[in-house]
């Protein structure tokens, strides 16, 4: 792609990478500028304050907060109504989804260090193999979703890396797990994190660890909730400016958004899907049932000009709509939600 970015960075462990927006968020903010200088040359149609936010760190869910707590909502105009999109290959350039009412996932994620007793690869009786409790670990956690949590109920828990050891002969005093668990529901989220903790640390007694693992939560954020009213209404905004057959009903998805930490504060929130799929290659896909690389896929490569096209024609048929009536029209619906 001729926008394919060459830019080299480090890595926390001094690796030297490529970089890419793999997520799409050069995208998104390219769509909030585009958006931001329309709704500037044509202020003197609408009436109120629009607050543009360019948001840091959504990949470590902890740039909302961030802002939050350094006074976005203080220092800054606090807005009644939030709105923001995301670009994806589940559907095509040109369309966009909504979903009312929980919109993603809870997300949480955990590192485990797991401690055995270290000792030569050839003489295994006389160390605990952190290695082994890790692989144990990680094989009973998937039984968490599978056969602790309700059927139909959604839960996620991904180990997605593990780190162990030196060199083929030696066996390590200990191993590190990285997991992510997604939920929807807060009850869930609870029982699964509860679990987690229980069967790492039975794992580790049951092979004589010397001491019990360490699990921390070192980040999370909570579910979107798109206000339903609020959804309705600009699903007919959406439609009016891009057609109705650009615009389906989504199910909610199991990836995550710290944009929940501004709805949060008691503020009305939308948040849209924007199709990002070549036309041709999403329908040639749905024909023979494959799935085209996702968000984070080094082959994710969004359509650039009919995405664009369109994120910037709902952004700015939305805003406009919002900037249409009076605001405590807009407080009644943050209200709502809150409630």
């Amino acid at each position: 792609m001729p926008y394919a970015s060459k830019v080299r960075t480090k890595d926390d462990a001094g690796n030297d990478l490529p970089v890419m927006h793999a997520c799409g968020h050069d995208l998104h903010m390219a769509a909030l500028v585009g958006t931001g200088t329309i709704m500037e040359r044509t202020k003197d149609t609408w009436h109120g304050t629009l607050v543009l936010i360019g948001q840091p760190a959504e990949e470590t869910i902890s740039g909302a907060k961030g802002m939050v707590n350094d006074g976005l909502f203080t220092r800054f105009p606090r807005p009644d109504v939030a709105v923001a999109l995301h670009v994806g290959n589940l559907l095509p350039a040109g369309k966009v989804g909504v979903v009312p009412g929980i919109y993603d996932t809870n997300a949480d994620s955990l590192r485990i260090t797991i401690y055995g007793k270290g000792g030569h690869g050839a003489s295994p009786h006389m160390t605990v193999d952190p290695v082994v409790i890790a692989a144990r670990t990680i094989l009973a956690l998937q039984t968490i979703s599978s056969r602790e949590v309700k059927p139909g109920e959604m839960a996620v828990v991904t180990v997605g890396y593990v780190h162990a050891g030196t060199k083929n002969n030696i066996i390590p005093d200990e191993a590190e797990l990285g997991l992510t668990v997604r939920t929807y529901k807060p009850e869930v989220r609870k029982q699964v994190l509860a679990a987690i903790r229980r069967i790492t640390n039975a794992e580790a007694e049951a092979a004589g660890a010397p001491r019990q693992p360490a699990i921390e939560q070192y980040e999370g954020t909570d579910a979107v909730y798109n206000d339903p009213r609020l959804a309705a209404r600009l699903k007919g905004v959406l439609e009016a400016a891009l057609g109705k057959d650009n615009v389906v009903m989504d199910e909610p998805h199991t990836a995550s958004e710290d944009f929940s930490v501004f709805i949060e504060q008691g503020i009305s929130g939308f948040y849209f899907d924007l199709g990002g799929a070549e036309p041709e290659k999403w329908s040639h896909a749905k024909t023979i049932g494959l799935n085209l690389p996702s968000n984070h896929s080094p082959l994710f490569a969004p359509d650039v000009e009919p995405a664009l096209h369109t994120a910037i024609t709902a952004e700015v048929a939305i805003l406009r709509n919002l900037f249409s009536g009076p605001a405590v029209e807009l407080r009644s619906l943050t209200l709502e939600s809150t409630r």
